[in-house]
């Protein structure tokens, strides 16, 4: 789609802010109203507009995108589309471990202990690690409570949760981003292990590369967006 408007703009209605093109509402694919909670959501959407040069790219407009997720995926059924991030509870990056070589599993070890060490402290739970990816059950009250934390979440911190989640295989940095625990890079970091060690074995591979450069995009960009509800 061209560029048919020649500025955007937020506007503070009486149950929260208002993306215009132009002076007319913005709308979602489903033509639903675009209304976010906060200000800082609402100016960092209008930024995404106004930078627009002759074509929209929706690579360019994350916040655009994950806001018309809430509307149109979320809000029709939040409990369903939370079920979804709560299966990760079951099967978490964190607890499958690399059995060899040791640098690769002394890697997992420094980061996701320490990160299923906070989850323990927070959640009042056990999780139990294995080598290799064949699935092992966890704890019942571990998958309840994990669950637990994200059934309560309102529609646009699900919507904002969900790329952490299905992006880095884990809900437990997904939540301690969330939560403060981990800075958005630091998260990034924490679930890009793996594949940056098979870069690193590789060597120069441009198309891969590139593969974890726009999973890192998107999972920033899923972080800014929560951060943004809370401004």
């Amino acid at each position: 789609m061209k560029r048919f408007w020649k500025s955007a703009e937020g506007i503070h209605e009486h149950d929260g802010w208002a993306v215009r093109l132009d002076g007319k509402p913005l709308k979602t694919p489903m033509g639903e109203s675009l209304l976010v909670p906060t200000e800082a959501l609402a100016r960092g959407i209008t930024q995404e507009w106004n930078l627009v040069e002759e074509r929209i790219d929706p690579r360019t407009m994350p916040l655009t995108g994950l806001a018309h997720a809430v509307i149109d995926r979320v809000r029709p059924n939040p409990a369903a589309f939370a079920a979804g991030l709560e299966k990760y509870a079951e099967a978490d990056l964190t607890c499958y471990r690399a059995e060899r070589p040791t640098e690769l599993v002394e890697r997992q070890a420094r980061c996701w202990d320490a990160l299923l060490g906070w989850a323990r402290r927070r959640f009042d739970v056990d999780f139990r690690t294995t080598g290799g990816i064949v699935h092992i059950d966890q704890p019942k009250a571990t998958v309840d409570r994990l669950s637990h934390a994200v059934s309560v979440l309102d529609e646009f911190h699900l919507a904002g949760l969900s790329p952490l989640v299905t992006i880095g295989g884990s809900l437990v940095a997904g939540l301690a981003l969330l939560e403060g625990e981990l800075s958005p890079e630091d998260a990034w970091e924490a679930v890009a292990i793996d594949d940056r060690w098979q870069l690193e074995q590789w060597g120069d591979d441009a198309e891969a590369e590139q593969r974890l450069e726009n999973s890192r995009r998107d999972f920033l960009a899923a972080a800014r967006f929560l951060n943004l509800l809370s401004d």
